[in-house]
Parts: structure tokens; C-alpha cells; sequence
């Protein structure tokens, strides 16, 4: 039997690399747009056999390449990875630029040192890298160039409560119902220079959404806006629409089903989107090349490794230590339940893509929603899902039973559930692939600008006051130093506009 896996190993791999057709192979994504400035640049590779049809299976290694330079003399670094390998045909070509190009980029994506689909692709100049302060005058330019969708279900959603934003109501009622909450802060976006103050003294997580905020003014005019974001991990805000007085926008990155909050994505996706390529190793893109085995070869299991942040997650062990055929559950750390460490015992660490060797994901609360489970639906294993109060600014695209399998609270059923996926193998694989491929699209980095964007434009369209940066607030300042130069180029007519 070994020898004919071998076998079909081998005619497996032959066949793709025979029936590739360079030509044929589609080309797409934000990374071919000059206009899309990102952290990291990405586009996709799908390929093509010569019937046109879509190849569903992995490449030869290194089969595909993609080399980019700068269209001037002058030396511009570009830091190109191999293209990931996304295991169904596809791959993500990464690129991060560590200067600007004024006359542009040349992308050449070769299949075997054949020129794939339209290559080679020019990027017309300018190309801005990411601390190039040169923000797109006209919001629907930038939002065109990175196909911003419409509507968020989400954003919608949270500013039912508020058709009207009443700031000097908030400058007396914030600091006064929150602050000693400890993890609130102040902005006020005025001119596309971003100001603020912190109230409380559990602010060190505001670096998160300094950071991400300046990269977004960097990249397009901001409406002038004056907001408070809360850096800690609950949200805030439990009035109800119908209250007298009424709630309060507070933002936040997690959502509850008793709260009010106006979400934006967490602090650790973004975060990673920023610093990808360069300060972390796990992040939205890393992850789609890094899933482990083909789901054939994965380890037939749920799979979890995490925190003692929730009882229900001794619970796990306890079901993993009892039923060790369908879980493997370990606690990594003890914090909040450090008497139980000697009975449940410390599990070693697990580096995170070693998660995918497994064909079940087990995904339960920490202190509030886990933020691990959009990297974990970005993964080929199924995704089991503890039924919570907390959301995440996406959790409105997905569908329990169609992109995950919802668990109850307690994991009562969740035993039972692991084992109708071992018996239904192929819904259970239909559903995994479902939840990828959707989180696959909503979670692309360039969405989560699209969001921010859309969140402070919306939040600027209720003030019902002028926002103003006030005497108490600091500037926060763009990078200064020798990776932020770049030459601005803008119209004669935008250069007057801003003087």
C-alpha cells in the first residue's frame, strides 16, 4: 500500500507541474495598484491548467517566482519572500518597500522563467512605501483603489444607537462614567494631525491604535473626528438605545451582545498587518501559506493550547486527559487558576502553525472574545466555537454550521460534535474550506483600512459639534526619521487647497 502512495504521490506531483499553463494563470490583487499603499503589498497567483481550468492542488516548490524592481536608477529595497503556497493552486506573493519609487515598480511573475498570465506588470509611479507620509486628498480615490466595499453589516449595526453625536455631552459624561476604568483614550483627528489624552492609568495599549491611525493618515484625508477608543479588553458601554440618558459611542476592539461599543478590528490583527514581513511571524498572510498537512494527513483531533484565561478552558483539559482519541487540550500558562496547575499539569508550547497538524480547532474565550480565531479560520482544519456573548468586527460575515461548528457554552456538546466530524469527514472538510475562503476575503489587510475608514467616517457624519484638539491633549507625531523620506507628488490645485 506504501508503495502505491508513493506512486500516487508522484503522479500527483508530475501532473501539476506538467499541466501548468503560464499564459493561463490569473494574476490579481491590491498589490498590482500603485495606489494601494500597504505595510506589505500582496497579490494572488492562481493556476491554470491548459484547459483553463482551475488547478486545485499545490505546485512544484519554487516553481513559481516573482521579482520586482524600481523603474529609475536610483536603488530603492524591496523585500520579496518566496510566493506562499496556499495549498489549493493558489499563492500569495508578499512584497514590503523600504523607500518610494517616483517613476514606479516593474513585477515580473514567472511560472518555470515563463512569464505568468500579463506579466511583466508595471506600476506606474509614484509608488509610496508605507511611512510616506502622502495622503490621498480625495477619500474615494484611495477607497476605488483598494475596492473598499460599500457597507459594513457591523458598522451599521453599531451606530444605530447614535444618529447623533453631541461632543461636548461626551467631554462631560466620558471622563467622568469611565475613566476610572483605566484603559480610555482621548483623540481628536483635526487637519489629519491626531491628538490625545489619556484617562485612566492602563493606557500602554494606546501604542496599538496610535499606530494605526497615523498609518491611516498617512494614506488618505481624514475627516476631522473627536472619539474615545478603549484600550482594554471589555467593552464598555451597557446602556441601551432606549435609556434616558442614552448610551455613549465608545470604541472598541471587542463587541458583547449586552454592550454598545462600535467596534474596529483588534489591536493584534492590525498590529500584525503593520508589522508584518518584519516584527512578527504570525499575521493574516503568513498564516495562509503555513497550514499544515493536506487534510488527508492531518491528525484526526481537536486541538487546543492557550491561557487558563477561562474555566471553560479547564474544562478542556480535563475532557482531553478522558477522552484523549478525540482532544489533545493543554494549558501553557497559569494565571487565574494557578491552584490548578498542580492537578491539570503545564502543557509545553506550541508554535502556532504546528496548530494546523490537527484537523479540529477548538476556539474558546479568553478574558473576553480569543483573538486567536481569525488566524485560526484561516487555517485548513475545522473550527469548533465556543457560543459567546463577545464579537469581533467580522463575526457578522460568518454563519454557525456553514463556516464554523458552534459549540455550547459549557462544551457539553462538544465531544459529541468532534465525533460526527470524524464520521462526516467530507462536511466537515466542505465546512473548514468554507470558513477560509470567506475570512480569507473579509480579513485581507486592506479591509481593515477600508473599515477604520469607514468607522471614523461614519462617527464624523453624527457629530452634531465641532471637534476640537483641547489644551490637555499631545500630538502624536509621524515617524521622522530616515524611513519616512519620500517626495510627496500632488496636483499644483491640491497643493493650493492645503496652504
Amino acid at each position: 500500500s506504501s508503495f502505491f502512495l508513493l506512486l500516487s504521490c508522484l503522479f500527483t506531483f508530475f501532473f501539476t507541474v506538467i499541466s501548468i499553463d503560464a499564459g493561463k494563470c490569473v494574476v490579481w490583487g491590491p498589490g498590482l495598484s500603485p495606489a494601494a499603499v500597504l505595510p506589505v503589498r500582496y497579490f494572488y497567483i492562481q493556476s491554470v491548467d491548459s484547459e483553463g481550468r482551475n488547478i486545485s492542488v499545490s505546485p512544484a516548490a519554487d516553481s513559481f517566482r516573482v521579482k520586482i524592481s524600481s523603474l529609475e536608477q536610483q536603488y530603492v529595497r524591496v523585500h520579496v519572500p518566496a510566493p506562499l503556497d496556499r495549498g489549493d493552486g493558489s499563492l500569495l506573493v508578499r512584497y514590503r518597500l523600504y523607500g518610494s519609487s517616483s517613476k514606479g515598480l516593474k513585477i515580473e511573475v514567472l511560472y518555470q522563467d515563463k512569464p505568468v498570465a500579463d506579466s511583466p506588470y508595471t506600476l506606474r509611479g509614484p509608488v509610496y512605501h508605507e511611512y510616506c507620509v502622502c495622503p490621498e486628498r480625495h477619500p474615494h480615490v484611495w477607497r476605488s483603489a483598494l475596492q473598499c466595499p460599500e457597507q459594513e453589516p457591523q458598522i451599521q449595526q453599531d451606530f444605530i444607537s447614535f444618529p447623533s453625536i453631541d461632543l461636548q455631552r461626551l467631554l462631560q459624561e466620558v471622563p467622568q462614567r469611565f475613566s476610572r476604568r483605566g484603559g480610555l483614550v482621548h483623540y481628536s483627528l483635526i487637519n489629519n494631525q491626531l491628538h490625545r489624552r489619556s484617562l485612566g492609568q492602563y493606557t500602554d495599549f494606546k501604542m496599538f491604535s496610535d499606530e494605526m491611525l497615523l498609518s491611516l493618515a498617512r494614506k488618505v484625508r481624514l475627516p476631522d473626528v473627536e472619539f474615545y477608543i478603549n484600550v482594554g479588553d471589555w467593552p464598555m458601554e451597557n446602556r441601551k438605545a432606549g435609556d434616558k440618558p442614552g448610551p455613549v459611542p465608545i470604541i472598541s476592539w471587542c463587541g458583547s451582545s449586552d454592550t454598545r461599543d462600535i467596534i474596529l478590528p483588534t489591536y493584534d490583527i492590525t498590529h500584525s498587518c503593520l508589522e508584518a514581513m518584519r516584527g512578527v511571524t504570525s499575521d493574516l498572510l503568513s498564516v495562509q501559506g503555513n497550514t499544515g498537512p493536506v487534510w488527508s494527513d492531518k491528525t484526526e483531533k481537536a486541538f487546543f493550547r492557550g491561557r487558563d484565561s477561562r474555566e471553560e478552558r479547564l474544562r478542556l483539559v480535563t475532557m482531553s486527559k478522558e477522552n484523549p482519541e478525540l482532544l489533545d487540550a493543554g494549558i501553557t500558562a497559569y494565571f487565574f487558576f494557578r491552584d490548578r496547575e498542580k492537578d491539570l499539569g503545564k502543557a509545553p508550547l506550541v508554535g502556532f502553525f504546528d496548530f494546523f497538524k490537527y484537523k479540529y480547532q477548538v476556539n474558546v474565550d479568553g478574558t473576553v472574545a480569543a483573538y486567536r480565531f481569525p488566524y485560526l479560520m484561516l487555517g485548513d482544519s475545522l473550527v469548533f466555537k465556543q457560543d459567546s456573548p463577545y464579537y469581533e468586527h467580522f463575526y457578522t460575515h460568518l454563519e454557525a454550521g456553514v463556516h464554523y461548528i458552534p459549540v455550547k457554552r459549557d462544551l457539553s456538546d462538544l465531544l459529541q460534535k468532534i465525533r460526527w466530524a470524524q464520521k462526516n469527514d467530507t462536511k466537515a472538510e466542505a465546512i473548514a474550506k468554507s470558513g477560509q475562503s470567506l475570512v480569507r476575503d473579509v480579513l485581507q489587510p486592506h479591509r481593515l483600512y477600508c473599515y477604520y475608514y469607514s468607522v471614523l467616517q461614519t462617527y464624523a457624519a453624527r457629530q452634531s459639534t465641532r471637534p476640537a484638539v483641547h489644551p490637555d491633549m499631545e500630538l502624536v507625531p509621524q515617524p521622522s526619521d530616515h524611513s519616512a523620506l519620500c517626495d510627496c507628488h500632488r496636483s499644483p490645485e491640491e497643493q493650493k487647497n492645503e496652504l
